[in-house]
């Protein structure tokens, strides 16, 4: 039997750039990433878009240290931006924005991606939290994630932040997801008897030259080609620096309860991804409105009833990774909403107090997510 999984935690955001005055979208300018650079020491760097920032926490032994590390990254980060007249949204679709009129940044890696992938790259003006957990042996690491796919839609409704595209509401909770979903090697998973499979299948790809390592598969889901982690990459940003803390503990805990079953040698059911994929649907479209289905019970649940069960499956997984209030922290996020539902609010009320404005609805939506992102600092 391998030794325990260390349970190590790091959480990824990228952040959207807005001008203060205009709340457009904005590029970064270059001394404002000097500076990042300086104070964050290689834990921020630019992303596919130049409006665009990604933050990387270190390897936290804790979600205690996670969340000292991320109000870190995201007090600086901010403090920096405003010396530019910007501010960062912790967002994954600027309310209002047309991708034509963004460009992505120019490196190496990011000219690749944009010739590789001609228009689906173009409009990739979405952000997302990633979540890296440490499970340290490879076979370990690919049982679980066959076995954590069944959660990642619950973690997607708990963030979906994405309601709004291009100043349209789009109907749905996480619109990033129907953006991204064009790229190629996306989605749910797919089920491997083991790391040897995986790095079988991977092989045959890079042998091609598709494609150089896997870190151009972005499942919802894998095993990080850098470190020896699972990385959940399902979620939406969370403009409250709290609720992502919440879903990134949750996911931990998760792995960790899943490990605990395996070494009691029990396991949760694996299901089909067709299956696993209508509650990713569910998830994107409804958020946590309309539940997802409980596939042992063959109905759809209550996305709150769902949370209990959760919990109380969790609950001997978060007191040993001392995460109880942060998990906890997710029934604040059904109490409140999730941001695409506090969006919403923000619009209809402002849609109401002007007399249907719908400029200053969108506006209204923007100051909030600006307001968010420092408010729990």
């Amino acid at each position: 039997m391998a030794a325990a999984p260390s349970f190590t935690m790091g959480i990824e955001e990228e952040y959207l750039l807005v001008d203060t005055g205009t709340l457009d979208l904005a590029e970064a300018p270059a001394a404002m990433m000097d500076q990042c650079s300086a104070a964050l020491q290689g834990q921020v760097s630019p992303e596919f878009l130049r409006c665009q920032v990604e933050i990387g926490t270190g390897v936290c032994a804790t979600i205690g240290e996670a969340r000292e590390d991320l109000r870190r990254l995201r007090g600086t980060v901010a403090e920096i931006a405003a010396r530019y007249g910007l501010a960062p949204l912790a967002v994954s679709c600027h309310p209002t924005a047309d991708w034509k009129t963004q460009h992505h940044t120019d490196k190496d890696r990011y000219n690749a991606l944009e010739h590789d992938l001609a228009g689906v790259a173009r409009r990739m003006l979405i952000s997302g939290m990633h979540v890296h957990v440490g499970i340290e042996d490879p076979d370990t690491r690919i049982d679980l994630m066959n076995q954590a796919s069944y959660f990642l839609p619950h973690l997607l409704a708990l963030s979906a932040s994405s309601p709004y595209w291009q100043g349209q509401d789009t109907g749905l909770a996480s619109y990033r997801l129907t953006i991204f979903d064009n790229l190629p090697r996306t989605g749910t998973p797919p089920r491997f008897s083991s790391f040897a499979e995986y790095d079988r299948s991977v092989r045959t790809i890079v042998a091609t030259g598709a494609i150089e390592d896997s870190t151009k598969i972005w499942w919802d889901m894998r095993p990080s080609f850098r470190f020896p982690t699972l990385e959940s990459r399902i979620c939406d940003n969370s403009p409250l620096m709290e609720h992502a803390l919440s879903i990134a503990a949750a996911t931990q805990c998760i792995l960790r309860m899943l490990w605990r079953l395996r070494v009691r040698n029990q396991r949760w059911r694996i299901y089909d991804t067709f299956l696993v994929g209508e509650n990713r649907w569910r998830a994107q479209r409804y958020g946590m409105e309309a539940g997802l289905i409980d596939f042992g019970r063959g109905e759809v649940v209550p996305f709150a009833d769902l949370m209990d069960e959760l919990l109380e499956a969790t609950a001997e997984d978060a007191a040993a990774l001392d995460c109880e209030a942060e998990v906890e922290g997710l029934q604040a996020i059904l109490a409140s909403g999730n941001s695409a539902d506090r969006q919403r609010k923000v619009h209809a009320a402002t849609l109401e107090r002007t007399g249907g404005d719908v400029a200053a609805a969108h506006r209204a939506v923007i100051e909030s997510l600006i307001s968010e992102f420092t408010a729990d600092l």
